[in-house]
């Protein structure tokens, strides 16, 4: 009988070790899990060097201006971007074709633009000056045409000329350029007559006495301002683990501290990240380099440099920084490197910092990213609109300064975003 309890007992105690064993070993692999999650996208290979190729979208969203010119006055759009099915066709399409199909640019004067701003014409404001054949990547398709890279054009117009078009490009200062196109005059004037036209001007319009006059004179005035909105300033990195893993970091580094003037510092063998209190963040990296864009070539062209730099700041800042997203503002290259610098814009409405600076710069060596300054931010809407001086009440103001060009810009200040006029 003794002998009988005693094989229970130690039947029961089997039992509860065996399922303790269990147990342990469920929790051990939620933990590894868990943990698994948090590293998703580190390549824990033994090396941080492993080389991630990041592919180039198909095209890039950018802010632009634009003037449809007809017999009877213009219309003009400031708060446009070229994602917007309201320029994707038939604006863009139009554009597409012209610099598909323009050969043969010949030089020409400032002056032959703005006279030809007077005939019947299609407008486009990039607002920087940037290569052709990027230009041509921020449109919808644009990527199957190659335009020289070796001309820079920040304004373009495609105006009626004899039983054609021709298309101006002018870099906003010095260079002018134009050459005939494919577009036909009837396609032009089609375009044309879908807009209302009327309710825009630009500076060269008014008189020789009038405010407008004192202004650069592509300035491109509306009719009545556009309602906006204001935003307000939320916190961007209040995680910064899927940072770290977005960059080939391991989210647990050990050498990973906080200096003393607040800037969160981690090293991952020779590659450096340094995470500033007020959500700058800079990325250096090593002789190997963990981050490349996507190019044919070791070197790549100026529009695989745009579009690559583009899709990196894209998964970067796109999810956190709420209604803004990042737009190309310039390139340039020395040599095999090439420093690419973007903004932030709102539905086509750039924003600009109070110390001039810009929202990312990607520096690449061949088609490696050596180098990043990205300037996290989140802009969450709010009930209260930005109210904008009316049209005479800005040109007053503008007269000040003349010569500068007035547009409408979001600027941060404390920690609000709001929309007001601008003489840059």
């Amino acid at each position: 009988m003794e002998e009988q309890r005693r094989n229970r007992r130690n039947l029961v105690q089997n039992i509860i070790i065996t399922l303790l064993s269990i147990l342990a070993l469920s929790l051990f692999a939620q933990s590894q899990l868990y943990n698994l999650d948090l590293a998703e996208g580190y390549n824990d290979n033994g090396s941080s060097q492993a080389v991630r190729a990041l592919p180039a979208s198909d095209h890039l969203i950018a802010p632009l201006r634009v003037a449809v010119t007809g017999d009877y006055g213009r219309y003009g759009n400031i708060a446009l971007t070229t994602g917007d099915n309201g320029f994707i066709d038939p604006l863009g399409r139009c554009l597409l074709e012209a610099l598909g199909s323009a050969r043969d640019y010949t030089s020409c004067a400032a002056g032959d633009f703005f006279q030809a701003l007077g005939a019947p014409s299609l407008y486009y404001d990039f607002l920087e000056p940037l290569p052709l054949s990027v230009l041509a990547g921020l449109l919808r398709g644009g990527t199957d045409i190659s335009p020289r890279e070796d001309i820079t054009a920040r304004r373009l117009l495609i105006a009626a000329q004899d039983s054609g078009t021709v298309l101006y490009l002018w870099d906003g200062s010095k260079t002018c350029l134009r050459a005939a196109t494919a577009v036909s005059a009837d396609s032009l004037l089609d375009v044309i007559s879908r807009y209302e036209l009327g309710g825009a001007v630009f500076a060269l319009d008014g008189a020789a006495d009038s405010p407008e006059r004192n202004l650069d004179i592509c300035s491109l005035l509306p009719g009545e301002p556009p309602e906006l909105s204001s935003f307000t300033l939320g916190s961007p990195l209040a995680s910064t683990d899927w940072l770290l893993s977005a960059l080939n970091f391991n989210p647990r580094s050990r050498t990973r501290h906080t200096e003393s003037n607040g800037t969160e510092l981690i090293m991952d063998e020779d590659r450096t990240l340094r995470i500033r209190p007020d959500h700058t963040v800079y990325y250096q990296a090593g002789q190997g380099t963990s981050l490349r864009i996507e190019a044919v070539e070791e070197l790549p062209t100026l529009r695989e440099a745009a579009l690559g730099a583009g899709t990196l700041l894209d998964g970067l800042l796109s999810p956190v920084c709420g209604e803004a997203r990042p737009y190309l503002q310039s390139l340039y290259r020395n040599g095999n490197t090439s420093v690419i610098r973007f903004g932030y814009q709102i539905n086509g409405v750039p924003i600009y910092f109070q110390d001039g600076g810009y929202a990312a710069e990607v520096t690449l060596t061949g088609s490696a990213v050596t180098a990043l300054t990205l300037r996290f931010r989140q802009y969450q809407p709010s009930e209260t609109p930005s109210l904008l001086l009316p049209l005479p009440q800005a040109l007053a103001v503008a007269a000040a300064a003349p010569g500068k060009e007035l547009s409408i810009g979001y600027v941060e200040q404390g920690g609000e975003c709001r929309a007001c006029w601008l003489s840059n």
